[in-house]
């Protein structure tokens, strides 16, 4: 049943994505997450509370969190599966497609592309402001191109490769755990001194949910790059995430591309080391090329979920 329901969502995901127009009236599923996570946040996350009890909230956020996805994920597969039988899978693979992101990452990306091509530098720095989280006001146009090109590059295996892996491994409820976790550690995973004990759980469980995606991620993007194999083994482990470096290094290579390296956050700047040793003066052109890795990886994808449907 995954199998179909994987090839859905994708299709469904490709074709409409999650049309502004319906955000604008109900939000997003992923938006109840962050008002839990929030909520849990604000009253257990307290300044006076020792490390330990912090820790604890954390994980107790983290839990009430997945939980809910998975309850409510369950219920809705067996009211599919008992009210339409057979077809049920069209129904699962509709309530899958907005756990995916491969319309809005494509989405996201291609106006930064189009106001390098066309606008000017305060554009393309608003652009990218919209998908990335450093400090952008002073990124020339390269800067600019590069930090699109690591964000679609990362966002390859939480966006979409990873949803797709534990819808695949775990039904519906894998996806929407999935999601619930991932949303947790972008929202309270950081190492600053207010979240670093709270959103400890969140950050380690991301890391082992996306421990295998990660890894397939970068392999879809040598292959759809037709290349990168040598940077991505020898950079993978140059970001600070054990996971987003795999990605992010096969995109480098295949592009022939030096990424990362040092970077403003809140006015800070972060000394991190670079991945890939190609050129570092990236263009649109650069940018472009990779939204066409990114489409080629996503085919790829589709081939292999409809394989295994076949296979089995």
């Amino acid at each position: 049943m995954a199998e179909p329901v994987a090839i859905m969502a994708v299709l469904v995901d490709i074709a409409v994505g999650w049309p502004a127009s319906l955000y604008r009236r109900i939000g997003h599923p992923v938006g109840g997450f962050a008002q839990l996570i929030a909520g849990g946040e604000r009253r257990w996350n307290r300044d006076d509370a020792s490390d330990a009890t912090r820790r604890a909230a954390g994980v107790a956020t983290l839990a009430i969190v997945v939980g809910v996805a998975i309850g409510a994920s369950s219920a809705a597969v067996a009211l599919a599966r008992l009210v339409l039988g057979p077809v049920a899978w069209l129904a699962i693979g509709l309530m899958a497609a907005p756990g995916l992101a491969i319309r809005s990452l494509y989405d996201h990306v291609v106006p930064v592309a189009r106001a390098l091509e066309t606008d000017t530098i305060d554009s393309a720095r608003a652009r990218v402001a919209m998908i990335v989280g450093r400090d952008v006001a002073d990124l020339d146009e390269a800067a600019v191109a590069r930090a699109a090109i690591e964000s679609l590059a990362e966002s390859v295996c939480d966006g979409v490769v990873a949803p797709l892996f534990w819808l695949l491994v775990a039904g519906l409820p894998g996806l929407w755990a999935y999601k619930a976790i991932n949303t947790a550690d972008s929202l309270i995973g950081h190492r600053e001194q207010r979240w670093r004990a709270f959103g400890w759980a969140a950050a380690r469980t991301d890391d082992v949910a996306n421990l295998i995606p990660a890894r397939i991620s970068g392999v879809l993007l040598c292959l759809a790059g037709f290349g990168g194999w040598r940077t991505m083994w020898r950079d993978a482990g140059n970001h600070a995430s054990p996971n987003a470096g795999w990605p992010e290094a096969g995109m480098a290579g295949a592009l022939g591309l030096r990424l990362a390296g040092p970077i403003g956050y809140d006015g800070a700047y972060v000394a991190k080391p670079y991945i890939g040793d190609g050129r570092a003066d990236a263009t649109a052109g650069d940018l472009r090329a990779a939204l066409a890795i990114y489409r080629r990886a996503c085919v790829l994808l589709l081939v292999i979920a409809g394989g295994v449907a076949w296979a089995l």
